[in-house]
């Protein structure tokens, strides 16, 4: 049984590790009870630090390197009354005796500490192949204080950098890197940049990548790293062989929970410590947040990984909330999977499932991308937005949403993500009542379009295709003719929308048509026109901005 608020005085808690999910767990733990003895254990020297800032210090966005540290173990002992206790790790516990032995790492010394709750919020460590040279001085992983130090003293004498993975920090040190007038290699495993993003969106990424200068390869694995003499030399199964002289290991990072593997707690298939909505593992006196935690799935149920710091500061703040004040605590709700990136001017994120993971979860879906603008394209800075949904057919209920473009993205999947979290539908997006004034939207945002479109595919009344269809194929392009000829769609006859109804005669009533436009609205009047004089007519969806 959880202790009410009265009996939870004086409670012993010792929370394994800090940065985002630990302290986030102390800080609302000394919230809740002024006389509860918390002691933080950090393995590092830093105990609360922005991890999400490091590429940007790197590149000289960030110029401060105290800008980064949150917290010093001085200051949040003394802010919160704790003790804290930095490169000390823990190394083994007793669930049965509730006890957590630690070991000081200057020192060698261990001791033994009783807890009443203990928190487990060790993080994630970077994935460091099992290849030949991975361990030479000059490859690096991003994780911490002291690895981006070491990466930045490396960069004053070095002109090129291989970054291995194109997810997120991968992208942006890609970025930051090429800001600080390196030349920039990046290579990807995957046939795409930032596989959580559907193809079609992350094509603008590797676009953007290109057009500043970065050498990009896909489908590569690497065999292994050779030094020769001050230059790295990368191989790959490919036969494909880089040089640079500095390598940045960006492939993802593996849960730290040897801990409670080792103290028998429920784990999942990753290796993840399962938690439950109020962040206890399988022991109910152990709670566990952050990156080495997985919580329910609340779109498409059992459980997911995400290792992010918003999850985190949540899951820590719900598992501090439930010693203290149990059944009255707000539980933690699930992760939907909610992130961003910028590659120079373009910014790319998603919500909720993807394509892939719907396939791999061999869930129904529908999907519909559009092109809008950012805000009232007759204001000067309209920027296109392309905005793709995913959703139920059964229900028509939101799945997923991703967005790419020059700005407002962020404004859109937030929308989007919150919708998300309220179980909404497609037909719920059509009428969201969103800000509106010229420079900052438009009086029909691009979450209504894209709930317009999501309800006329459902409703029979747009007949999609999601690609340009190879031709020979009756293809009507509806733009304007200085449009149409300046950027020709293969095989297609320009008849400008205005013109289409005098000139349907033009078009063979005993073949499909298929429909295309800029970005996708003009074609769907057109199909609609056609579809209602007999055609069996076929938009394309989202232009010749997404399908050239």
């Amino acid at each position: 049984m959880n202790p009410s608020e009265s009996s939870a005085e004086g409670l012993r808690i010792l929370i394994v590790g800090g940065v985002a999910g630990g302290a986030s767990a102390a800080a609302r733990a000394r919230r809740l009870s002024e006389s509860a003895h918390i002691t933080v254990i950090e393995r590092g020297p830093d105990v609360s630090f922005a991890n999400c800032g490091l590429p940007y210090y790197i590149g000289g966005d960030i110029t401060q390197r105290d800008d980064l540290a949150v917290q010093t173990p001085t200051s949040l002992s003394q802010l919160l009354n704790l003790e804290v206790l930095t490169n000390t790790e823990a190394t083994s516990i007793n669930p049965l005796e509730k006890t957590l032995l630690i070991k000081n790492l200057a020192t060698g010394e261990t001791t033994t500490r009783h807890y009443d709750k203990l928190v487990l919020a060790p993080g994630a460590s970077p994935i460091q192949p099992n290849l030949p040279g991975i361990d030479l001085p000059r490859v690096h992983t991003l994780r911490t204080l002291q690895d981006m130090d070491h990466i930045d003293q490396d960069l004053d004498c070095v002109a090129s950098v291989l970054v291995l993975g194109g997810g997120f920090i991968g992208l942006e040190m890609a970025e930051q890197l090429q800001h600080r007038g390196l030349d920039v290699s990046l290579v990807e495993r995957n046939p795409q940049l930032l596989p959580p993003l559907d193809s079609e969106l992350s094509r603008d990424l590797a676009v953007a990548l290109h057009e500043k200068g970065v050498d990009l390869h896909f489908s590569e694995n690497m065999t292994s790293i050779k030094a020769d003499g001050s230059t790295m030399k990368a191989h790959f199964q490919s036969g494909l062989e880089l040089e640079a002289d500095l390598v940045i290991l960006s492939v993802g990072v593996k849960p730290d929970s040897h801990l409670a593997l080792e103290a028998g707690l429920e784990l999942g298939e990753r290796g993840h410590i399962r938690v439950n909505e109020f962040q206890q593992t399988s022991d109910p006196a152990i709670y566990a947040a952050g990156d080495a935690v997985e919580t329910h799935d609340s779109i498409l149920g059992g459980y997911r990984p995400l290792p992010l710091g918003g999850p985190a500061n949540r899951q820590g703040r719900t598992a501090a909330d439930h010693i203290f004040r149990g059944e009255k605590a707000l539980p933690y709700p699930g992760s939907i999977g909610t992130a961003i990136v910028r590659v120079f001017d373009q910014v790319a994120a998603i919500t909720g499932s993807s394509e892939r993971d719907l396939i791999k979860r061999s869930t129904p879906y529908k999907t519909v991308t559009i092109n809008a603008a950012s805000h009232a394209d007759y204001y000067p800075g309209a920027e296109i937005i392309k905005l793709k949904l995913l959703w139920s057919p059964d229900d028509s209920r939101l799945l997923g949403a991703q967005a790419i473009g020059l700005e407002g993205v962020d404004k859109r999947i937030d929308v989007l993500a919150t919708a998300l979290r309220a179980r909404m539908t497609i037909d719920d997006l059509c009428h969201l009542e969103l800000c509106y004034a010229p420079p900052f939207g438009s009086a029909k945002d691009p979450v209504n379009l894209a709930g317009f479109a999501a309800c006329n595919l459902r409703d029979g009344l747009l007949k999609p295709f999601y690609a340009v269809p190879e031709t020979p194929a009756q293809i009507i392009d509806v733009r304007p003719v200085a449009k149409s000829q300046s950027q020709p769609v293969p095989g297609a006859k320009n008849i400008p929308l205005p013109e289409l109804r005098s000139r349907l005669g033009e078009v063979d009533p005993d073949q499909p048509v298929f429909t295309i436009c800029q970005m996708g609205k003009t074609s769907y009047f057109a199909a609609r026109i056609l579809q209602q004089h007999g055609y069996d007519a076929h938009s394309i969806i989202g232009g010749v901005n997404v399908n050239l």
